[in-house]
């Protein structure tokens, strides 16, 4: 067993580490389009087109592959996972700034999805290394280094590319996931334990899979929940705001969200050391539903900016929850694999939940989609709630 002071010291170098690859992940985004138009394309529809496809991509190969990366983490160390992820996305991310087609950035953004886990990973490797009864603390507080990049790296990406150019940005990207993945390799030291044997894992692993099930259907329900908003609220921010600092306020929704986050997400986290997980996601669920009816019912930008901020400090408390639910019901010997498996379900509530969204706003309007993902979100909370399995810790004791 790690002793406090190494888990608490591989928290805050993970997220360092975190912070420095989710920044780096968003940085291009900004101007990704405008990258798009750089490469050959100039008709507005085929460079929205070529964006949507290029975004996706990546989280189609990670959805794919993420539970392979986390079995080979089982057996040979979710350390090794970590550098592989970091290194393989930086060399990737810096070729990008090379390209010369659209095509090509595609490719390469498949290939990055191919080398992605590191957030994962570190989540799994912290996780190995923290008391069981700070799981949620811990993992929690690693949450926010992945919400404070995202929220900052789109800032500084287009500063960067108004001063240095895009390709530079992508070769700056690539160089600030290499210094995270080397600062990894130095400073974390992960305690592995003999594999356990190969006849013997196999004969056992769909029983020791059986519990995490409800986790992982979880994970899935709630990210698509939480993603069928995303592709309409700046548009729906845009019905309730006309004045001239629009594109001010239409940022701010979005990261209003986010920001509320670094809030929730150790203080829920905390909340569920102490009265279980499973109560904590039942209720960030319940009141993220909640948050939903000041936008739904929003008369003006006000309104909505309130619900966003407290959506987000609910959302906080729902991936460090279920992440903490996968370290209590893996076994050691799949934990990994069962990290991989939950990413992935993210990743496919990532696919999902945007098209959902825009299907429904096409169709029925912007408040169509607040009211099917409080619907969704309820469900979930229910399903959750009834899955009282969810408070056995029946991952094995260390020795």
């Amino acid at each position: 067993m790690a002793t406090p002071l190494h888990w608490k010291k591989s928290l805050w170098i993970l997220w360092g580490a975190n912070f420095s690859i989710t920044c780096g992940m968003n940085l291009v985004l900004p101007f990704l389009p405008l990258y798009i138009g750089e490469l050959g394309v100039h008709d507005l529809d085929d460079i929205v087109r070529w964006t949507g496809w290029i975004v996706a991509a990546q989280f189609i190969t990670s959805f794919l592959t993420q539970p392979l990366w986390g079995a080979i983490a089982d057996r040979r160390g979710r350390k090794i996972m970590l550098l592989r992820a970091g290194f393989g996305m930086a060399i990737v991310t810096a070729l990008m700034g090379i390209v010369t087609s659209p095509w090509q950035l595609l490719s390469l953004r498949l290939l990055n999805g191919f080398f992605s886990g590191f957030i994962s990973m570190a989540v799994s490797l912290q996780a190995s290394l923290t008391p069981r009864e700070h799981s949620g603390k811990s993992l929690g507080t690693l949450q926010t280094g992945a919400i404070a990049g995202t929220l900052i790296g789109p800032l500084i990406g287009g500063v960067l590319a108004s001063f240095l150019g895009y390709h530079h940005v992508f070769f700056f990207t690539g160089g600030l996931m290499l210094c995270a993945s080397l600062i990894v390799m130095v400073f974390i030291k992960e305690e592995r334990k003999p594999a356990s044997d190969k006849k013997v894992k196999q004969k056992t692993q769909w029983r020791l899979f059986r519990p995490l099930l409800p986790v992982f259907a979880a994970s899935l329900i709630t990210q698509i929940g939480m993603m069928s908003i995303e592709p309409i609220v700046t548009v729906y921010a845009k019905t309730l705001y006309t004045g001239a600092h629009l594109a001010f306020f239409a940022g701010l929704i979005v990261a209003i969200t986010g920001i509320a986050n670094l809030f929730g997400a150790p203080t829920l986290g905390r909340l569920g050391d102490r009265i279980g997980q499973r109560m904590t996601l039942v209720i960030a669920l319940v009141m993220a539903a909640v948050a939903f009816i000041p936008q739904a019912f929003a008369t003006n930008i006000t309104m909505l900016l309130v619900g966003r901020f407290l959506l987000g400090l609910f959302i906080g408390g729902m991936i460090p929850s279920l992440n903490a639910l996968v370290m209590k019901l893996a076994a050691p010997e799949i934990q990994g694999t069962a990290y991989g498996f939950n990413t992935s379900s993210l990743f496919l509530g990532n696919l999902i939940g945007p098209l959902l969204g825009s299907h429904l706003a096409a169709a029925y309007g912007f408040t169509s989609v607040f009211y099917v993902t409080m619907s969704i979100l309820l469900i979930c909370a229910v399903f959750v709630y009834a899955n009282r399995s969810l408070d056995a810790t029946i991952r094995p004791k260390e020795a």
